[in-house]
């Protein structure tokens, strides 16, 4: 994400191709819309829930869990067998929980954007879908206002924004378009900025839109989410190369063992599951 913070509203007017006191026309506004796409957060939704289960048993080790209990059964070790599907449903339960947290987070996300947004265009004051907003948008606030996207602050009359779904910070802050910040600084301490998800609880300013959608700052945690719910952690990643080494060696010596039998003689029924 660029330094927004770091510049001054002019430079910030200037990369966005925007003007601050018409803002955009309307026909580029409707070519930004088709460049950027929708001001909104992404995330799967409605996946089935069998699709859900499907993937906890996708991971290497699993397969190798499962296959070794199945065997176990097979040889007659049941209660080695029971145990170990017993860990592969345990695991897979936990996947589930935790996907399903992931999910009921990215969509109180998704709940707080703002339904419609006050914009400058033409020169002209008018009221728009929230999703419709694009980077060089001019975004007009008051008492009250949810931030549609992240915005560089261009004027301010005593500007309050609590920022706590973002920060963490339970005290509104005091905004400040004219304050000049160095490139890092962190994002709670940016003044000068406004971001997705917080509310305008005191007086008035505005700002131009620099970041729509799943660019933005609540975007980026909404992109952590979803990775949280799909991905792997970095402990669950060792495990399942460790899997992959693990079942390769076990293959091996299987292999070895198999072939000295055969050599033996010794490759009957009996000697393939003692193998086991």
């Amino acid at each position: 994400m660029e330094s927004w913070h770091n510049l001054s509203p002019t430079k910030v007017a200037t990369d966005l191709k925007t003007s601050l006191q018409q803002g955009l026309t309307a026909p580029d506004a409707v070519l930004r819309l088709e460049q950027h796409g929708p001001n909104e957060l992404e995330g799967e939704e409605g996946v089935p829930l069998w699709r859900k289960v499907l993937s906890q048993f996708q991971d290497f080790l699993v397969l190798i869990l499962l296959a070794a209990g199945a065997v176990s059964f097979a040889v007659g070790e049941r209660t080695d067998a029971m145990l170990i599907f017993l860990i592969v449903v345990v695991n897979a339960v936990l996947g589930l929980v935790q996907e399903g947290k992931a999910e009921k987070a990215l969509k109180a996300l998704k709940q707080m954007a703002a339904p419609q947004a006050v914009v400058v265009r033409d020169g002209q004051t008018v009221t728009i879908p929230a999703k419709e907003i694009v980077p060089g948008d001019m975004v007009l606030l008051e008492a009250g206002t949810v931030l549609p996207c992240d915005v560089r602050l261009t004027e301010t009359a005593s500007l309050k924004v609590e920022e706590a779904a973002l920060t963490g910070e339970s005290v509104p802050v005091e905004k400040d378009a004219k304050s000049a910040l160095a490139e890092k600084v962190p994002l709670a301490d940016r003044v000068n900025m406004a971001y997705m998800g917080t509310t305008v609880v005191y007086g008035r300013g505005q700002g131009l839109a620099v970041a729509t959608g799943m660019d933005t700052e609540m975007g980026r945690i909404a992109g952590l989410l979803a990775d949280a719910g799909e991905g792997t952690t970095p402990l669950q990643e060792r495990l399942n190369s460790l899997g992959k080494v693990l079942g390769s060696v076990t293959l091996a010596i299987c292999a070895i063992v198999f072939l000295t039998g055969v050599v033996k003689g010794e490759h009957t029924g009996a000697y393939l599951l003692d193998m086991f």
